[in-house]
């Protein structure tokens, strides 16, 4: 039976229920969730009901029901593993290859070959293995990524993406030169509209926060580090297409470019700061820059125009 300790370091709106804190502040599970797997609950060590009020400085203890077993089949597919013990595991993740089943991608993902890892290692077989995915990262992103192997060990690492607690640092090549060295981008993201696959700034929506740095830059490309604060989807890339750099190889918010045609994206998970289960020191995971951005660099290097 999974559980979660955590304490309510933030500021809270007057008489914000416990249930919505957990399904829309922690994120832990959904309403219907909340319902059908028994959620209960102690604030500051007495038993709460759900519709009491939490307030800054409250410490809750929240234990739940295992969820139902996913239908994930286990397949033998070779991993980078950075980092692995008996309650998670830190895998280096490959261009190309998708985190989580679905449609049109039930087999041959990430979540597949932990569940055969997971297997190998004497745990739950076959078609019944949780993944343990706790995060993501899109298709053609590539580096760090950590699964859990129990439930428990995913609410542990999960609670510290939903409070921001992690700090993930990604490299990318992008077209064009950012005017400052050092930027902060802010702003609101929706899903397009006009797209459904897509992703833009809004008006409206989730915030969105990242912070980014130029590392290189040569005439018409930059090479970037990138530190986002919130988590969205496409973040990162609709940030950068937002102004004017989008990254070099992204065929959804990029567009073709004539020196590199060919490039795939140019989107890496460089490096992984968190806390591991049993632990109070935060490790850092990292994933060396890819042979993708070594070779655009060696040809952006050769045709000179350079500016460190």
């Amino acid at each position: 039976m999974p559980s979660l300790s955590y304490e309510i370091k933030e500021p809270l709106p007057q008489g914000l229920r416990l249930d919505r804190f957990v399904s829309e502040y922690l994120r832990l599970l959904s309403r219907s969730q909340i319902k059908t797997r028994n959620l209960s609950a102690r604030i500051n060590g007495k038993e709460a009901k759900l519709s009491r009020p939490v307030k800054q400085g409250n410490l809750l203890e929240l234990l739940w029901d295992d969820s139902p077993v996913q239908e994930i089949i286990a397949q033998n597919i070779p991993l980078d593993i950075i980092y692995e013990d008996e309650r998670c595991v830190v895998v280096n993740k490959p261009q190309g290859l998708v985190v989580h089943p679905g449609a049109g991608n039930r087999q041959g993902t990430l979540a597949n070959a932990l569940c055969y890892v997971k297997m190998q290692r004497g745990g739950e077989a076959g078609a019944g293995a949780r993944s343990g995915i706790v995060h993501r990262l899109d298709k053609d992103t590539s580096g760090v990524i950590i699964a859990a192997w129990d439930e428990e060990a995913q609410a542990f690492l999960c609670e510290q993406f939903k409070s921001r607690r992690v700090r993930k640092t990604y490299a990318a090549i992008v077209r064009g030169v950012p005017k400052e060295k050092n930027g902060r981008i802010e702003t609101f993201i929706a899903r397009d509209s006009k797209d459904r696959k897509r992703f833009a700034v809004c008006e409206r929506g989730k915030t969105a926060l990242t912070f980014y740095k130029v590392i290189k830059s040569w005439q018409n490309y930059s090479l970037l580090f990138l530190r986002p604060r919130t988590g969205r989807t496409h973040q990162l890339r609709v940030h950068l297409r937002h102004i004017g750099h989008p990254v070099l190889g992204d065929p959804l918010y990029g567009g073709s470019d004539k020196i590199f045609p060919d490039a795939t994206l140019m989107l890496h998970s460089r490096d992984l700061a968190i806390t591991l289960i049993g632990e109070k020191e935060v490790r850092i995971f990292s994933s060396p820059i890819p042979d993708r951005f070594h070779a655009v660099m060696q040809k952006l290097d050769a045709l000179g125009g350079d500016h460190e």
